[in-house]
Order: C-alpha cells, then structure tokens, then sequence
C-alpha cells in the first residue's frame, strides 16, 4: 500500500487507544510517530519534581514558564526523555494522569509543545495523537480522526494498562480521572478537546485493532486512491 506524504493526526478522549492505533499505523506504512501527549506528560513530571505545581493542582505558572526555556524534553530510542533521562515509564502513572490535564490548560505549555511537535511536522509522514493535533498544532493535516468510545469501556482498557504494568488500581478511580479529563481538556481556554469540521469519527468501542486498521485502510483508499 503506498502512502502519500501526508500527516495523520488522530485526536480524541483518554484511553480510546488513540497512541497504540498511532503506532500501528506509523509501524504499517513507515510514518514516524510522535506522540504529543508523552509530551505533556514529561513536562507534568517536570512540574511536580521541581515545586511548580502542588497535590491541589494550583500551578507556578511564572515559575513554570521560566524553567521550560531550558527543559530538555525529547523523544528518544525508548520514549519521551529530560536530558538523557528516560522518562516513559514514569509519565505513564495516575498520580501524573492526575496533573497533567491541569499542566495542559498553561497557554505557555501548549505553546511549548506545540512548537516541539510542528518541528517534527516539516518532513511529513508522521501520525500524531493529542486532543489538539488536528485543531491547533496541525490544522492542515491531510487526513484528520476523532476517536471515542463509551466511558466504562475506555476505563476497563485503562485499568487493564496499568494493571498490567504492576499498579493497583480500582476500576472507579480511573473512571473518575477520565471523566475529570474530559471535562478540563473539554472546557479549557487554550486549544480545548473539540473534534476539527472535517475530522472522521471512529469509534471504537466494539472494535478490535484488526478492525480499526480495516477501517482506516477503507478511508486511505477512499481520499488517496492507495
């Protein structure tokens, strides 16, 4: 299947597999994936390790936006990195997902990774997923995916995650966190959750990967003749 130059950016709510479709997607057609909410996370461990947001979630921003002039965020051979720290596996914890929608709402963060993320744009051939990328960060992608899925769904898959990463989890404290999610990416001033005119929806509640991966290549032939 051969596969324009273009850049497929994937937005849609927590836990809908938006960034486990992304990689399949850049592992079948040879796009780089990139990975903004790695990002947001990494700047939301940043945060907590170095005082600019407290367990109430009030945020430093002046202090916050000062230090990002140096962080050293980048994605690297395993994942998302601070200078050559690898950070993957740390930013995926609950006691981040806690913080990091809060850390998002920051117009001086978004501004961050936004520019980190449209460098990486230049080359086209990459798939992205946020809840911004076809919105803000890259409004002129060529083919632009809204995912969903049905809450109790989207935290049974988030429990399984995590679980299977050693943490002990109760299915109704992740469900709590993603509805919370929800409404502050939903709601916030700068860049808010919100599905592009001309964005495709998909959702997966019922779906197997194999499915969706059906699905896409339907779309691809459909817009790009491929």
């Amino acid at each position: 299947m051969q596969i324009p130059d273009i850049i497929i950016a994937i937005d849609g709510y927590s836990s809908t597999g938006k960034s486990s479709f992304a990689k399949i997607i850049a592992n079948e057609f040879s796009f780089l994936y990139l990975d903004s909410g790695a990002l947001y996370r990494g700047v939301t461990l940043f945060a907590i390790e170095n005082g600019f947001i407290n367990d109430e979630c009030v945020i430093d921003v002046p202090g916050l936006e000062q230090a990002l002039a140096d962080l050293d965020l980048h994605f690297g051979a395993e994942g998302a990195y601070i200078g050559d720290r690898c950070i993957e596996k740390e930013i995926r914890s609950l006691a981040i997902a806690e913080k990091v929608s809060p850390i998002a709402t920051v117009p001086q963060v978004r501004d961050f990774v936004d520019r980190k993320l449209r460098e990486f744009g230049k080359k086209k051939r990459i798939v992205m997923d946020g809840r911004d990328i076809g919105t803000t960060v890259f409004p002129d992608a060529e083919l632009k995916i809204f995912m969903t899925a049905t809450p109790e769904i989207r935290a049974e898959r988030r429990a399984a995650e995590m679980r299977a990463k050693g943490e002990d989890v109760k299915i109704e404290d992740v469900m709590k966190n993603l509805l919370e999610r929800d409404y502050i990416d939903s709601h916030r001033e700068t860049s808010p959750l919100s599905k592009a005119d001309d964005a495709i929806v998909l959702d997966n509640t019922d779906m197997t990967m194999a499915d969706q991966m059906v699905w896409l290549k339907e779309i691809m032939a459909e817009r790009f003749g491929c």
